[in-house]
């Protein structure tokens, strides 16, 4: 079941804490206005977790990742983890089908991903292809 973590006071606030990708990121500042956190769950168990922020642009780092985009056209994943097996790949594309029916300005989904063999490996096997390779990151795009 899909859930969104709107405020600091939800059950599910307390798993940014295990965040791998980008433990750096201030949890409040993953909520608000062009920002989503999914959690993909079962009752009170969650199987996993991604960050969304909405931009006008696909940025090449974290420091752009966060700026208010008057007209957000694309969907930045910029963080997943899974407690279970096989639920992130679930969790993309609920979180896809979510924006897509809730936001019908979102035309693109992107990462910004390390560079790492386990985010390539994911994102490719998942159906995404390699959009940019940036110094630090690399931006892979879903087409769905």
């Amino acid at each position: 079941m899909l859930h969104l973590i709107n405020t600091l006071t939800d059950n599910f606030f307390r798993l940014l804490n295990d965040d791998p990708v980008r433990p750096h990121i201030p949890h409040d500042q993953r909520i608000g206005t062009n920002k989503n956190i999914f959690v993909d769950h079962e009752d009170e168990m969650a199987n996993a977790v991604t960050c969304v922020s909405y931009q006008s642009h696909i940025p090449e780092d974290e420091q752009n990742l966060f700026e208010l985009a008057q007209d957000p056209n694309t969907a930045i994943f910029y963080t997943i983890w899974s407690y279970k097996a096989g639920r992130g790949r679930q969790l993309i594309l609920d979180s896809v089908k979510y924006i897509k029916d809730n936001k019908p300005n979102i035309e693109r989904f992107v990462t910004l991903s390390p560079k790492t063999d386990m985010a390539r490996r994911f994102h490719l096997r998942n159906g995404a292809v390699i959009f940019r390779e940036n110094r630090e990151t690399i931006n892979y795009e879903y087409l769905l």
